[in-house]
């Protein structure tokens, strides 16, 4: 009986070939698994039989739409990570899950490896097999790109002509291109020039400024515990609304976003982005941290922000630091609960309004006026003891200064 390997599969060019050559070259029983992560219309339509036909014994495919946003990106949300200050990880988040499904199939099928059809030069190689290490160290790892003779996109169509293959005869796009709920990502091709502008047409989720309404939009974002969960006053489960959301702000030619990156290999690369609805759950996000958050605790989330964002960039999400981080993570966004409204306008948003049950923010002690919570008087006091060391500093450098115009 031949062994099995559970390849991840999208019926594209890559993984075609793979498939076939999995077979041709180990003899396999191939497992082809999709996820469905919210790619988009057509993206996931013919693709088992297109899996059979090129010699799959099995197609599995799994609505994993949900769990992305709840288990995925709602908790790096909540940890406001975004890489490199601008890249909100739309790729990178998605990975960790795809790999913990492939797993599962692969447990469940006995199957003896998995394999993937990311590239020796880039980050998805990394992301999907430490997640094998971590979940199922005992798996076997296929990765065609770093031992096959094939080079080129030319080398994988010469294959699948050799081997009947059926690849669909269109025209390439002059960049690749990544697609769930959350973003689109384009790179390679033509954007491989980081002066070279991408061109318009590229974009799928998000008009230009140019072409957005000629009149504002006002909406109104609720959060539970740092989660979004309703839109405009009306609840949501967590797929509806990053729907609306992306709609929403598409629209109003929100969260395009074009980055010249540090790959973990070592190399940089430019990525273009969209991530609309992303752009909104952030932006509100962060307003009502502001608001309900205490100042040490919102600084010090900060860093953690950034180190969050290092563990999904770089494929560590099954680690125990990130285990941990989430912990500290959950506490403070206990009382991160309530509703902000934005105004959204031809590519900005602008704060309209924010508020919570657990504001911290006391209008008896901000204001200007007359108030019987804060004694102005005891500024002073404060300002001598914190101001002390440097003024025991300045004390010393006059002294050394006086010492140096007597020598001279």
């Amino acid at each position: 009986m031949p062994k099995k390997v559970v390849l991840a599969y999208s019926g594209g060019l890559d993984t075609s070939v793979i498939l076939k050559w999995l077979i041709e070259e180990y003899g396999y029983e191939v497992i082809a698994f999709a996820a469905d992560l919210g790619q988009g219309a057509g993206e996931l339509d013919g693709l088992e039989e297109k899996a059979v036909n090129t010699g799959a014994a099995k197609v599995i495919v799994r609505d994993l739409r949900r769990v992305f946003l709840e288990e995925y990106v709602f908790p790096m949300l909540r940890a406001g990570a975004v890489y490199e200050g601008k890249y909100m990880l739309g790729t990178s988040i998605a990975r960790p899950l795809i790999a913990r499904a492939m797993v599962q199939v692969a447990l469940g099928e006995g199957a003896e490896a998995v394999a993937h059809g990311a590239t020796g030069k880039g980050n998805d190689q990394v992301r999907f097999e430490l997640t094998v290490k971590a979940l199922a160290p005992q798996l076997k790892i296929i990765a065609p790109w770093r031992i096959w003779a094939i080079r080129s996109r030319h080398d994988a169509l010469e294959y699948a002509a050799q081997h009947r293959i059926p690849v669909p005869v269109t025209a390439e796009k002059p960049y690749s291109m990544d697609r769930n709920l959350w973003h689109i990502s384009y790179e390679g091709g033509i954007l491989e020039d980081p002066a070279q502008e991408p061109p318009e047409e590229m974009f799928l989720l998000t008009r230009s400024p140019r072409e957005a309404p000629a009149e504002p939009e006002v909406i109104e974002i609720s959060f539970e515990k740092g989660v979004p969960v309703g839109l405009n006053g009306e609840s949501l489960e967590p797929v509806q609304l990053l729907t609306r959301l992306n709609e929403i702000g598409g629209k109003h030619a929100l969260g395009r976003t074009d980055i010249v990156e540090n790959r973990l290999v070592g190399m940089k690369s430019r990525g273009v982005y969209e991530t609309p609805g992303g752009t909104l759950l952030y932006f509100a996000h962060r307003e009502l941290e502001h608001l309900t958050i205490d100042r040490e605790t919102l600084h010090y989330k900060e860093a953690v922000a950034l180190k969050y964002a290092e563990i999904i960039y770089n494929g560590t999400w099954y680690s125990s630091l990130r285990r941990a981080l989430d912990a500290f993570i959950a506490n403070t966004q206990e009382k991160v609960t309530g509703e902000v409204k934005l105004k959204l306008y031809k590519g900005n948003i602008s704060l309209v309004a924010r508020k919570s049950p657990f504001s911290l923010y006391h209008p008896e002690l901000a204001t200007f006026e007359a108030d019987d919570l804060y004694d102005q008087k005891d500024a002073g006091g404060f300002i001598n003891l914190y101001g002390l060391p440097l003024q025991v500093d300045g004390m010393l450098r006059q002294t050394w200064k006086d010492e140096v115009e007597k020598e001279n």
